[in-house]
């Protein structure tokens, strides 16, 4: 065979590579709103900075036969590009290939490139769209899974990992992506779920459309699997680019810096009159956020599930941060079991990748009632506890109004680790609100005047900062028009940190 022979035989397995399923599949993808792989990677990627590997792999079974068809690359697409300009791993199940479903070879392609993620140092993003495992392949495809699995888990906390859904994703295959940081799903083209709506309806008699059960709608507000979610691929895809420039790629790295015209001693006087004279009134405390951040850019995680937290990264002085804060604009901006998983997950992840975290504090205690007791709010607000008091990184905290009995202990507050702990003076530290702490104290009042006598006396004396900060348990009372530089301030302080927890194999968080 002569030279130009050779070239035109690797140009036509190439092209069979690129392919895929072949054009009738591509266009039944392309009907259904979906990308195929190769696009959903160059939409994902700088342009022109996509290397593939393994391009030419293609399965080892024999049964049922699936010999008689091969397809290059077997239905997943691997390789590595750059996104801002830094070196990512990404991985593509292809649908157009055997419905996407995992083989062994193409677990085994996926397995290279986690494993070259974590020897690189890089983020690992996996785009999901697949049937799940081969059926052909049995128990090949299933310990497929598990390999990559297993290093899921291995990789947690070295390495940012992400997961886009993109198609369904069902039984085994839900459990990467949960294993993994982020997950961002797609509104009405994305599902998960273990069981399907057929087998739930065999089993259980329960009716439920594979929507109501693995949406995008129920993820990302009811069950709170999911953290992201976009109206088509491209904005989704726009997302995952977004939360990559706010975290760092290992964790041995700072998060990327980013210059910013937004003055670090610009004062926003409009906070002044944000705190509402009457304790009980609502604000909207993303209100404050957008006010004291960078550019008032604000990526909220899991914006639509547990909405009496907000958590979310943005920048101040240029520097990426985690933020937590009560919303007593939703439910007083109590602690729940929802908020305080949602919450404790987010400041672990922040303290795995060295991202500093200022906290924000209104919130007048747990929920009380039943449903809350006999869910286990005492180990899942644990939880919150746990990852504040275990989190190392720079840990600065406002206290804006509210903070009251265990719930400003969990708050990241000066006694679990807090390095700087600011309180405006509208600020209430107290062990309970006023009406709570009378109907205990003063049993003896019948008389309503008197009563609400004592109430106000108890506010005057106990619902202020001045206590806490006679105490030194808050650092500084500070002006709200101030918020954006002190916390800058602080941030800069806290800079070269070095706190380092007792020597273990890892802690035991109440689970």
């Amino acid at each position: 065979m002569d030279l130009k022979s050779k070239f035109e035989q690797f140009e036509q397995i190439n092209n069979a590579a690129e392919l895929g399923g072949g054009q009738e599949r591509i266009d039944k993808q392309h009907a259904a709103g979906k990308k195929t792989a190769r696009e959903r990677i160059l939409e994902l990627l700088d342009k022109g900075t996509f290397n593939e590997i393994d391009k030419l792999v293609t399965h080892r079974a024999t049964d049922f036969g699936i010999d008689k068809k091969k397809i290059p690359g077997d239905g997943v697409v691997t390789g590595y590009g750059k996104v801002h300009g830094r070196l990512v791993y990404v991985f593509a199940q292809d649908f157009t290939v055997f419905g996407g479903t995992m083989s062994r070879a193409n677990a085994d392609k996926i397995v290279k490139i986690q494993e070259l993620a974590v020897k690189m140092g890089t983020p690992l993003i996996g785009l999901n769209d697949s049937g799940g495992a081969r059926i052909q392949e049995g128990v090949q495809s299933l310990a497929g899974y598990a390999d990559i699995f297993y290093n899921n888990v291995l990789s947690s906390g070295v390495i940012p990992q992400i997961s886009a859904i993109l198609g369904p994703c069902a039984g085994g295959a839900v459990y990467s992506p949960a294993l993994t940081d982020f997950i961002f799903m797609v509104n009405e083209s994305s599902h998960m779920f273990v069981t399907g709506p057929d087998v739930i309806r065999t089993v259980t008699h329960e009716d439920v459309s594979k929507e109501e059960l693995g949406g995008a709608v129920t993820h990302t507000s009811k069950s709170g699997v999911a953290h992201f979610s976009g109206e088509n691929e491209e904005q989704t895809l726009m997302m995952v680019r977004e939360l990559i420039s706010f975290i760092p790629s290992n964790n041995m790295e700072d998060p990327p810096h980013k210059v910013t015209t937004d003055p670090v001693d610009r004062k926003e006087e409009s906070l002044n009159d944000i705190i509402p004279a009457d304790p009980n009134k609502p604000y909207d405390m993303k209100d404050i956020i957008f006010k004291i951040i960078d550019d008032e850019h604000f990526l909220e995680v899991q914006p639509n599930y547990a909405s009496n937290i907000i958590i979310g990264f943005a920048r101040f002085g240029g520097q990426s941060v985690g933020i937590i804060a009560n919303q007593p604009a939703f439910l007083a901006g109590v602690l729940d079991i929802n908020s305080s998983a949602k919450a404790a997950r987010f400041v672990r992840f922040c303290d795995a990748f060295n991202i500093p975290l200022v906290t924000m504090v209104d919130v007048p205690g747990f929920l009380p009632g039943t449903q809350q007791e006999f869910g286990g709010i005492i180990k899942h607000g644990a939880k919150l506890l746990y990852a504040f008091a275990e989190a190392t990184v720079p840990k600065i905290t406002l206290i804006t109004r509210k903070a009251y009995g265990g719930a400003y202990d969990v708050m990241s507050s000066k006694h679990i680790g807090g390095d700087i702990n600011y309180a405006y003076p509208t600020a209430e530290i107290a062990v309970m609100g006023p009406d709570g702490a009378i109907n205990i104290l003063r049993r003896d009042i019948t008389d309503a005047d008197e009563k609400a006598k004592a109430v106000e006396e108890y506010r005057d004396t106990f619902a202020n900062p001045y206590r806490a900060a006679a105490l030194g348990y808050i650092d500084e009372i500070i002006y709200p028009e101030d918020t954006r530089q002190k916390i800058i301030n602080a941030l800069e302080m806290t800079h070269n940190k070095r706190k380092s927890n007792l020597p273990r194999k890892h802690g035991n968080i109440p689970l």
